[in-house]
């Protein structure tokens, strides 16, 4: 059972009681990303959780750590391009104390010169590690393909050139536009009493920030081609197409066909890419929701001289599946793939901690296991046949990164 309650500052909690555990995950969501940013602070988002971590007025950066460390428990972090999220996953004995050091890191950080100087440059060489890594980039060129200057375009690192400019003065601005209760959601879940929320009440209940200025206005997608030439091994593919909203009727249907299409080692993709031609290790689709909008990404990764036949191999996979549709074997084990993964991420107080976190924040609502399933159960044939013909059509934008920079020649 869900339990929900907002403060009288505007910041909500979502409680979730799980007895049967011995463990609890306090996560503090906060609906900022880098879709809030712009091109002279892009980065600040991902920054500003990174300096969470390295000092309040009472904690040195060694102190958080070992404050963790010293209890068993796990303290993280991470930013999307909505949204950011600080969580901590004790035992339930600690659960107390995990809260005020995360109401510590969110309320008391210093954002000390020095530190920022170092952290600054562990985010230089996190970008250095991400330029490394060209089938993760090639998924942030697509984006950027897609949105072009829309803030959704921007990587969640940022740049160098952005980087150098953050202080701790640029940090606590942002942070008082955008940190605001509002857009605030505490999400527990495990071995705690409903009481809890008082807990959380007294230490963010009350603080007050500046007025965040709303500018989400909706994105254009745009089909567009680009490449990048960089000393690889393999050339990397990405294909996307619109996809749909967070909370849009039809997700169902969508989850279903990326199921089918690339989801999974049954998977068309990669049935027809990896196991039939042996063209690629790794070959895959996945459906990216924002707020208002959404990408379909088909990857794969190859050798530069089988490009264009892996282009085609997709293309043809995509064709069979609009013409032939999905089989009644791919869609039942498409919905009981869903549901089992469903099944088990309830076994994690993590997972559920997320899951009512993203709900709460995105969606504003909470549906039960028995709903999500029967919604599932009601995904036919025809509707996922229907949304591969309305998805995958001739506007759609690639993104490459290969040794010669060059895309196929068969586009």
């Amino acid at each position: 059972m869900i339990k929900r309650y907002t403060c009288q500052n505007g910041v909500r909690v979502v409680l979730e009681n799980i007895p049967t555990v011995r463990s609890v995950a306090i996560g503090v969501w906060i609906g900022t990303g880098s879709r809030n940013e712009d091109a002279k602070n892009n980065g600040i988002s991902h920054f500003l959780e990174h300096m969470f971590f390295k000092g309040t007025k009472t904690r040195t950066a060694r102190e958080i750590a070992e404050s963790f460390d010293s209890i068993g428990g796990q303290v993280n972090a991470f930013t999307s391009k909505e949204y950011t999220c600080y969580y901590a996953k004790v035992l339930d004995t600690h659960a107390n104390f995990a809260l005020d050091v995360l109401s510590d890191m969110f309320f008391n950080s210093s954002f000390v010169t020095e530190e920022l100087n170092k952290e600054k440059n562990v985010v230089y060489e996190e970008i250095k590690m991400y330029e490394d890594t060209p089938d993760d980039i090639v998924h942030d060129l697509l984006s950027k393909a897609i949105y072009e200057n829309h803030a959704l375009g921007y990587p969640i690192l940022g740049t160098e050139e952005t980087l150098a400019t953050f202080s701790g003065d640029t940090l606590r601005e942002y942070m008082h536009n955008h940190y605001i209760p509002e857009n605030i959601v505490i999400s527990i879940a495990g071995n705690v009493p409903d009481s809890f929320i008082n807990d959380v009440d007294k230490l963010f209940g009350s603080y007050t920030a500046g007025k965040q200025e709303k500018s989400n206005h909706k994105p254009s997608f745009h089909t567009n081609k680009v490449a990048r030439k960089k000393e690889t091994e393999q050339a990397h593919l990405c294909l996307g197409y619109q996809g749909l909203p967070v909370g849009h009727d039809d997700m169902y249907n969508l989850i279903v066909l990326n199921n089918v299409l690339g989801g999974s080692m049954s998977s068309r993709l990669f049935q027809d890419v990896r196991e039939d031609k042996g063209l690629a290790y790794s070959v895959f689709s996945y459906h990216s929701a924002f707020q208002d909008t959404g990408i379909v990404t088909l990857y794969g990764g190859t050798g530069a001289k089988q490009l264009d036949v892996l282009y085609d191999t997709i293309q043809n996979t995509l064709k069979v599946l609009k013409q032939d549709g999905i089989t009644d074997k791919e869609l039942n084990n498409s919905k009981e793939q869903l549901k089992g993964s469903l099944m088990l991420s309830l076994e994690s107080t993590n997972s559920r901690m997320s899951r009512n976190g993203k709900n709460e924040l995105l969606l504003g609502e909470h549906r039960s296991l028995d709903e999500i399933v029967e919604d599932i159960d009601k995904v036919t044939k025809d509707a996922v046949n229907e949304m591969a013909n309305n998805v995958f059509t001739d506007n759609f934008s690639i993104a490459l990164i290969s040794p010669d920079g060059e895309l196929p020649k068969n586009l």
